[in-house]
């Protein structure tokens, strides 16, 4: 039986036979029966739940006279993703700022669970930033298909006829490459924070972690931060006209 988290407990005590059940169904067969919900996913959900919570408060606490701390903290963080989205992209990156925002702010947040005792963050967890990063890739094709049509391949071609052959599989092949390097950049630095917060704490209890704490806090803003950056820079070559 894996190590689980005391929400990953109560996930499965509840849910076991279902997802088991569920499972079954598509042809997979869990490790563990009795305890198929890992802690990545159980944090997953967590984390879902605080953001529904989070937009549920704004929504119901909205106000033009007295705007609240979750309202001003809403409107700083859509204000600046919509800022981002109009650099990168420049017209018609409203329509990406709800997608760029949640994903934001699901990896913020997944990002910060570490810091909490008793949880861990998703993202420390390949599957997790996987999941993120391929989300993301079929997002901007889609979004650069419907934008450009079947011009949309000029993008995979170059500028030069006779180059096709050579360039077409060299820009397949980067695309991909985005997948790994979005997964890879976030999961690396997560799993490394976790692991050396979890370390200092293990050999100094006192004084010293917090150094660690602060340094993790740093990342996770930062890498969210790059993750999203990253996302609005593919969408913004993707929908652009000038392939």
């Amino acid at each position: 039986m894996p190590k689980q988290l005391l929400f990953t407990k109560f996930l499965n005590g509840h849910l076991a036979a279902p997802v088991t059940a569920l499972l079954e169904a598509v042809h997979v067969h869990p490790k563990h029966p009795q305890a198929p919900i890992s802690n990545a996913f159980a944090m997953e959900i967590l984390v879902f739940l605080v953001l529904i919570a989070y937009f549920l408060i704004v929504r119901f606490t909205l106000s033009v006279e007295k705007p609240g701390a979750f309202q001003h903290l809403a409107e700083m963080t859509n204000g600046f993703v919509e800022d981002q989205g109009h650099q990168i992209i420049g017209h018609g990156s409203e329509r990406f700022v709800t997608y760029l925002t949640a994903l934001f702010l699901f990896i913020l947040l997944s990002n910060l669970m570490g810091l909490i005792p008793g949880l861990e963050s998703p993202t420390a967890d390949v599957v997790v930033p996987l999941g993120m990063a391929l989300m993301t890739f079929l997002y901007y094709h889609f979004h650069g298909i419907r934008a450009n049509g079947a011009a949309y391949i000029k993008q995979f071609l170059g500028p030069v006829w006779w180059l096709y052959p050579l360039l077409f599989p060299i820009e397949v092949i980067s695309h991909f490459a985005r997948v790994l390097s979005l997964t890879v950049r976030l999961y690396a630095n997560m799993f490394a924070g976790d692991l050396l917060t979890l370390a200092f704490f293990s050999l100094v209890p006192i004084g010293i972690p917090l150094i660690f704490l602060g340094l993790h806090l740093g990342v996770a803003v930062i890498q969210a931060y790059v993750f999203m950056l990253l996302a609005t820079i593919y969408l913004s070559l993707a929908v652009a006209h000038d392939h």
